[in-house]
């Protein structure tokens, strides 16, 4: 699969489907590369490195990439975890704005960033790949038809907010049945 990437835009985070394409932005302050890695239905993967980076968001537009498109990322770095730095690009992250996943996790030893039973223990270096066993995070299309609605334009001065405790305004109400809100026998 080779798909056309563009620089994109850092202003939104996750994937972000325009009508024409995706935005894919991801924050790491510590990265080295950042690639999205795009899966067919049936797992098969391509990886793109996302080439832009602005206040430390990673960013590339995919003008081919529609909603209902299955990702991820692997991010590279530092392997320093006595310093908090744990990047290990064998490792198939989900989207932390993903608004969609599929799948489960299959846990194994894949899903582990150390090797079970290691001298080491947790500060060791897992290189298998997790991909298999990782839920993919989609695309979605998140427009709405508003049929013609638009956005109350009430100024701050004219707006009334009003805060009540429900249970407070309707238990007294006469159509609330009397076992509502009642605690039940043991």
């Amino acid at each position: 699969m080779d798909i056309r990437q563009l620089p994109g835009t850092a202003n939104e985070l996750g994937a972000t489907w325009d009508g024409r394409g995706t935005n894919f932005a991801l924050f790491s302050e510590n990265a080295t590369k950042v690639e999205l890695c795009l899966f067919t239905k049936r797992g098969k993967e391509s990886r793109y490195a996302l080439k832009e980076v602005y206040n430390f968001v990673w960013h590339g537009y995919f003008p081919e990439i529609e909603p209902g498109q299955r990702y991820g990322f692997r991010v590279h770095g530092p392997f320093d975890p006595e310093h908090g730095h744990r990047f290990n690009p064998n490792k198939l992250l989900i989207d932390p704005y993903a608004l969609a996943i599929a799948g489960d996790v299959i846990t194994g030893q894949a899903t582990f960033g150390y090797n079970w039973h290691a001298p080491e223990e947790d500060l060791g270096y897992n290189d298998l790949d997790s991909a298999k066993s990782i839920p993919k995070c989609i695309v979605v299309d998140t427009h709405f038809d508003w049929e013609g609605d638009r956005q109350l334009q009430t100024p701050w001065n004219k707006t009334v907010i009003y805060e009540m405790h429900v249970k407070g305004f309707t238990q007294q109400h006469p159509k609330v049945p009397k076992s509502c809100g009642e605690p039940t026998p043991d």
